[in-house]
């Protein structure tokens, strides 16, 4: 059975320094080809932001799948990311900080870095810097200090949330050097203590957005080296799933969440999206997978043997389907001028929807109790 397949040309469309030129675009991409004349050749970082659900539109007439304008959306705030950062260094040049000391690395965190965002994340995420003596460490740490304060100020000026946990680049407990980095994930994972492992969690979806990419893969290969031996901690991030699990009643009927913001609303993001990729997580780090994107570590846990192909396939179409549901949603609310969240309204969905998402919030619940059992025993193989 043959799996999604990641690789796509789509995936080129911001990579460059600035929107691609749409003009000689064939007729079939003239919905992307508009969106893109109307952002203009240099739009501010707020007009881009702004922009995106613009974008969004378009490919959706252009029928793309959720998953891909997912990870279109996210490739979009990667070159959100780059250019304020581009323009805080030039900033930082123009004020006398001169060039950076050593080389970096700025890391997105979370559904950034998987590359699956939707619309309306706030920032996650965290600087990997090169070796330096520790005699320089107020000189050199300072620089970077500025640095994550200033791209993380203008991202937010932006539209893109400074982040509520303070899981940013401008404060030192996400901003180390690499050795120290490998130390915190030591520590981070040698024991079961929540706080830890929620910390060390957060880190293990890390994607290198600007810099000296070698940083971050040594750091994986650290993370590798450290996370699949780490039977306590793998265990407590088992036992952290049971936090959100999918609401289902015991005969699979769909439960309303009692926070819920109206009636019939359902959080899929919490009760749904999110236990999907924490399982996924969680499994893929037991059998020491590379991959960061949920669909990558489902197609690479059929090669390591921790998923078949046919499971595997079914829960990539699972956060598809999610992701398609949240993203009309997300559009809708937009639309009447509310924010972009979680909440699905269970009355506008028909009741094929309603089927399908109850049997696809049980194959998450199934992968739950799978990612547990791996869990398990690396524990007893610790």
């Amino acid at each position: 059975m043959r799996l999604l397949q990641r690789p796509s040309p789509w995936r080129t469309l911001f990579a460059g320094a600035f929107p691609p030129d749409p003009s000689g675009w064939p007729e079939p991409l003239t919905p992307l080809s508009d969106a893109l004349t109307a952002l203009g050749p240099e739009p501010s970082l707020a007009e881009a932001k702004a922009w995106q659900p613009t974008l969004v539109a378009a490919l959706a007439r252009l029928e793309l799948p959720a998953s891909r304008i997912a990870e279109l959306l996210s490739d979009h705030n990667d070159w959100l990311y780059r250019r304020a950062i581009e323009e805080a260094l030039a900033e930082m040049r123009l004020q006398g900080w001169g060039e950076p000391p050593v080389a970096f690395c700025v890391l997105t965190l979370g559904s950034g870095a998987r590359h699956e965002s939707l619309l309306g994340p706030d920032q996650d995420n965290a600087m990997i810097l090169d070796a330096y003596p520790d005699a320089r460490h107020t000189e050199i740490d300072g620089y970077f200090q500025q640095l994550g304060e200033r791209f993380t100020s203008r991202l937010d000026a932006a539209g893109i949330p400074l982040c509520r946990g303070q899981v940013m680049a401008r404060w030192p407990l996400w901003r180390k050097r690499l050795e120290e980095w490998g130390r915190q994930l030591e520590i981070w994972t040698a024991e079961r203590r929540v706080k830890r492992v929620q910390q060390a969690t957060i880190l293990l979806d890390f994607f290198p957005v600007y810099g000296e990419a070698g940083l971050a893969e040594a750091l994986r290969d650290k993370a590798l080296e450290l996370v699949p031996r780490a039977g306590l901690f793998l265990d407590e991030m088992a036992t952290l799933l049971e936090e959100s699990p999918p609401l289902l009643e015991r005969f699979g009927r769909l439960v309303v969440d009692d926070q819920a913001p109206h009636e019939r609303a359902f959080d899929l993001k919490r009760r749904g999206l999110l236990p999907l990729v924490n399982a996924t997580r969680l499994l893929a780090w037991c059998h020491g997978c590379r991959s960061v994107d949920s669909h990558g570590r489902l197609a690479e846990l059929v090669g390591r043997e921790g998923l078949e192909a046919a499971q595997a396939q079914a829960l990539q179409g699972v956060l598809s389907r999610c992701q398609a549901l949240l993203l009309r949603a997300q559009r809708e609310s937009l639309a009447q001028g509310r924010a972009a969240d979680g909440w699905i309204d269970m009355a506008r969905l028909d009741e094929a929807e309603r089927l399908l998402l109850r049997h696809d919030l049980g194959r998450v619940r199934a992968l739950i109790k799978l990612a547990r059992a791996a869990a398990r025993q690396g524990r007893r193989q610790a």
